[in-house]
């Protein structure tokens, strides 16, 4: 099971009242509900290995040279020579130390790597991992990871934790008509406004996949704007052609990595805290004993 763990207690932090505190009056919403959020689906899926997967650089230089609107909507200061502030809300801010020194406590892998967001480290242990893996996100853009035939998916809380979706190569084909492994190259086409991609101008979701279905990915689509012979019509040539500089740089910013060196960390779940006494004096500090307790009661019950 690998977490996108900001996804999530992001989700945490606006999902769960700003009264949960600890006793000094610290906001702890975001810490409680990721332990809830672990507890329930360690609780239903019963993973054997767990990963927090990490944004070490939440918007990295080598896709901002690329594409400098990436993800530029969201920051709140831009540093030189070092890795631009994002906007976090102050409250949830304070509470992310919180959340690694807890999973420290309980011993639960935390992954990351300099110069990758979360998603890289993710894809790079979807794509080598020896198992069937899940990867709990609200981000779509992990569709592109989802592989049936090696039993990766994506368990997706765009709707709530508590109303995931298991997300199959058969749910993105009935969702967007293409196939999973095209899903990166689809949202080039398209744009996400969340992530400051533009897309190319006047051609949406149904457009892009039809392109997608008829050309199999962005080399064959962008083949066949090139060659004057091809079977593609006037009007999405000449968009294309319009955005040729975009289409460039943009499959490569969307692209999660998949060969990042992370070191071969152990992800396996511990059936227990591997810092009892620490974890007793986490939760008496910051008010946490239940949601502790919950995910201590959860990990003991695995088979």
């Amino acid at each position: 099971m690998l977490l996108d763990t900001a996804s999530l207690y992001f989700r945490a932090f606006f999902g769960v009242p700003d009264s949960v505190k600890a006793p000094d009056g610290t906001p702890v919403n975001a810490v409680r509900g990721l332990l809830d959020f672990i507890s329930r689906l360690v609780g239903e899926y019963e993973p054997t290995h767990l990963a927090c997967c990490w944004d070490n650089d939440w918007r990295p230089a080598w896709r901002t040279d690329l594409l400098p609107s990436y993800k530029g909507h969201r920051v709140v200061k831009e540093k030189k020579d070092a890795v631009d502030v994002e906007e976090v809300p102050h409250a949830l801010n304070r509470q992310i130390p919180v959340i690694e020194d807890v999973l420290a406590a309980f011993g639960i892998a935390v992954v990351g790597a300099d110069g990758y967001e979360a998603d890289d480290v993710i894809g790079t242990l979807a794509t080598h991992a020896t198992m069937p893996a899940d990867i709990v996100t609200g981000d779509r853009d992990l569709f592109q990871l989802v592989d049936d035939e090696r039993e990766v998916r994506v368990l997706y809380v765009a709707r709530g934790v508590g109303r995931h979706e298991r997300v199959t190569n058969d749910v993105v084909r009935e969702k967007y008509a293409i196939e999973a492994r095209q899903y990166a190259d689809f949202a080039t086409l398209r744009g996400d406004a969340s992530d400051g991609l533009p897309g190319v101008s006047g051609i949406g979701e149904k457009t892009a996949a039809t392109l997608l279905g008829r050309f199999g990915d962005m080399v064959g689509l962008l083949e066949a704007v090139a060659d004057p012979d091809s079977d593609l019509a006037p009007g999405p040539r000449g968009k294309l052609r319009a955005a040729a500089d975009y289409l460039a740089v943009a499959p490569t910013v969307v692209a999660v990595a998949k060969d990042i060196d992370l070191g071969g960390p152990d992800l396996t779940l511990p059936r227990s805290p591997v810092d009892p006494d620490q974890l007793v004096a986490l939760a008496g500090r910051w008010g946490l004993d239940s949601p502790t307790a919950r995910l201590v009661d959860t990990l003991r019950e695995l088979p």
